[in-house]
């Protein structure tokens, strides 16, 4: 017998968004590990808001709707809203009622705003790290460091060279004509009306040059997570500076090593390394000069080893990219855009823990 089309328009329903979610859904484990870590953060959010007044949206609502953010690529805070009002997933993930309203998108980025003050992202960061090694998931003696260029907010015809006051009249007042074919532009003389703070730099030779900033990141060997980020504007040292900043926080109990590309093999960040009780695994760049790194490091079989676990950071810079929104930055500033390359980051470890647990 055919069934009819027709929907009846319930007033109440009696299934939970909790009966809605499989048991099986990956979003289960990923909140499990959220919860816990959210847990631990608690005084951390309580010292952040005042005793009295209106309540506003709950930090840890905040964080899952972010993570949620991150996980399914969503580009705008308006989109992630009304995901929310429809979405029966993403409201038991938040945990939102199915009756419970949804925020406005200016009173959630307003929210959000609180978290980036009080440097939430980095707390949830160390916090996501510190699961992972009460897992016993991080290695304490092998290490690898890289960075990747993020593209800015920003386009270059908004990087006008400094002090340069005289402009004519757009053609066009919403995308004007520029003409900057043939000029020499650089970050010494040049910067970006939109974006100050961000670069012109290249990934390489033969590469456009775009308003960049430079994200960072120190893996561990074992497991391919990431124990440490930096965000730098994109200078030609970039890379090697970021390097040095998170290695020192590396706890040097004994010797370790740190697997790098050939970007930082140069006397200067080899010595430095060595200093630090680091054994410097550095890939060998004797293309058009004499490598920093001779056969007292090459010899040893631990070296090769490093040289193919360095390749897993590309793991998390693709990820990043592809799933976790970096690909075109969406906030302007070196301090915004570290906060969201920081928690994007965690985000990716939270997903990593999930899946080594699976597969214990």
């Amino acid at each position: 017998m055919r069934g009819q089309d027709d929907q009846d328009q319930h007033l109440f329903s009696y299934v939970s968004p909790e009966q809605r979610v499989p048991k099986d859904h990956p979003l289960r484990a990923i909140r499990q590990i959220t919860d816990r870590v959210l847990a631990k953060l608690s005084p951390t959010f309580t010292q952040m808001y005042a005793k009295i007044g209106r309540p506003s949206i709950a930090p840890e609502k905040l964080v899952r709707a972010l993570l949620l953010q991150v996980f399914y690529t969503v580009r705008s805070e308006r989109l992630l809203m009304e995901q929310l009002e429809y979405n029966l997933l993403f409201r038991w993930f938040v945990g939102l009622n199915v009756d419970d309203r949804v925020w406005d998108p200016t009173v959630f980025s307003k929210n959000r705003d609180r978290l980036l003050a009080g440097d939430v992202a980095t707390a949830f960061f160390r916090t996501v790290r510190a699961e992972a090694e009460a897992r016993d998931l991080i290695s304490d003696e092998h290490f690898t460091v890289d960075g990747t260029l993020l593209e800015a907010w920003a386009s270059l015809k908004s990087f006008k060279k400094v002090g340069d006051t005289e402009a004519l009249p757009p053609d066009d007042p919403g995308n004007p004509t520029v003409a900057f074919h043939g000029e020499t532009r650089t970050n010494d003389t040049h910067a970006s009306t939109t974006d100050p703070e961000a670069k012109l730099a290249r990934k390489g030779k033969g590469k456009e040059a775009k308003l960049s900033y430079s994200g960072h990141v120190l893996m561990e060997n074992r497991n391919g997570l990431a124990v440490n980020v930096a965000v730098l504007p994109a200078t030609g040292t970039a890379e090697r500076d970021a390097a040095l900043e998170m290695v020192v926080e590396i706890p040097n109990l004994d010797r370790v090593t740190v697997g790098t590309d050939k970007n930082y093999d140069t006397a200067d960040m080899v010595e430095a390394l060595r200093e630090l009780n680091i054994t410097p695994h550095v890939a060998q760049n004797d293309t058009h000069r004499r490598s920093a790194i001779d056969q007292r490091t090459t010899r040893h079989p631990g070296y090769a080893v490093s040289q193919q676990k360095r390749k897993r950071v590309e793991e998390i810079f693709g990820w990043l990219k592809t799933v976790g929104g970096l690909r075109k930055l969406r906030h302007r500033g070196v301090e915004r855009v570290e906060w969201m390359f920081t928690f994007a980051v965690a985000a990716y470890n939270v997903v990593r823990i999930r899946n080594l647990a699976a597969t214990a």
